[in-house]
């Protein structure tokens, strides 16, 4: 059988896995991904992980600004599949419409749940138990398409939107193989999504990022974790942004929340609203990230402890 001419479009480091996987079973004539993106504190440009790969490959690559205006070089490439995964631009009907074999979606969520551009986030946030992939083909609107496969990922407490992603991309990554593969053999069958149970993951924003110490411990937790490492959680002490990267709920109970109630090498103990969180690794503005033992070496302890975070 003659590989099927793929095109991939994703951009960050969770389309890596799915793309290489591609690579290794089908002819990729062409990745589509984002514009390089000043990164860091120098702002240096840089390109996606998806580009890093495809060209390391001497795969063609397209970086579009408006997808929905730019897209005639791409189809005339052919393709006999699309497929997406976390791509960042809502892809035209002119180019759903085109391939034979369809244009196929890797969405990181069990669908109709999660639908939106952080579903990764929003279920750690929400303390769910599991995750996953959903393979579906596109339509117009946001994650609405008819779905064809789909696989569970237990959610662990240890998890966090690094590990987490890590492990969606390796079962996504499979399961686009097995899906081509059955799609080429007429082997699939489409399922709709009940739209009565959808739920909405809406992209992380800045206000997201801000640690409220009046949830539960539990909230806090899941929330540091949800957004760690990118762009990382935050709260202020005496107008000055600490970021937040790993944390543990004590159980101890909080009088005050907000308030930070101890600093040892073990880390910072804050109340919030039912149990005691300690936050184990930060990044205190203008210093690299670091556990709080190494933190407390430069700082005098009793100018924290009886401090209530800034609201």
């Amino acid at each position: 059988m003659k590989k099927p001419n793929v095109i991939f479009m994703g951009s960050s480091e969770i389309s890596v896995k799915p793309l290489m996987e591609l690579i290794n079973n089908y002819n990729v004539i062409a990745v589509v991904t984002q514009k390089d993106a000043p990164v860091g504190r120098k702002k240096i440009l840089t390109p996606t992980p998806v580009k890093v790969v495809a060209t390391s490959n001497n795969i063609k690559v397209f970086t579009p600004a408006n997808i929905k205006k730019e897209y005639t070089d791409i189809l005339s490439l052919d393709p006999d599949v699309i497929v997406t995964c976390s791509y960042g631009q809502i892809i035209p009907k002119e180019i759903i419409d085109y391939p034979k074999y369809g244009c196929i979606n890797i969405h990181a969520s069990l669908l109709p749940k999660y639908r939106g551009g952080a579903p990764i986030q929003r279920a750690i946030m929400n303390d769910e138990a599991f995750s996953g992939v959903t393979i579906m083909y596109m339509d117009e609107h946001m994650d609405t398409g008819d779905m064809i496969c789909s696989e569970k990922i237990k959610i662990e407490d240890t998890d966090n939107l690094s590990t987490l992603s890590d492990k969606i991309s390796s079962v996504g990554s499979n399961l686009i193989i097995e899906t081509i593969n059955n799609i080429i053999n007429g082997k699939t069958i489409r399922t709709k999504q009940n739209d009565e149970e959808a739920t909405y993951a809406p992209i992380i924003k800045k206000d997201d990022e801000l640690l409220n110490f009046d949830k539960t411990a539990r909230e806090v937790f899941n929330k540091i974790r949800a957004i760690n490492p990118n762009p990382g959680s935050y709260f202020k002490l005496n107008n000055k942004i600490i970021k937040v990267y790993e944390s543990k709920v004590l159980d101890k109970e909080s009088t005050s929340p907000g308030l930070i109630t101890n600093i040892s090498k073990e880390g910072i103990e804050i109340d919030c609203a039912d149990k005691k969180i300690l936050i184990t690794k930060i990044k205190p503005e203008g210093k690299k990230i670091m556990l709080v033992k190494d933190y407390i070496n430069g700082i005098k302890k009793e100018n924290f402890i009886g401090k209530c975070i800034d609201k």
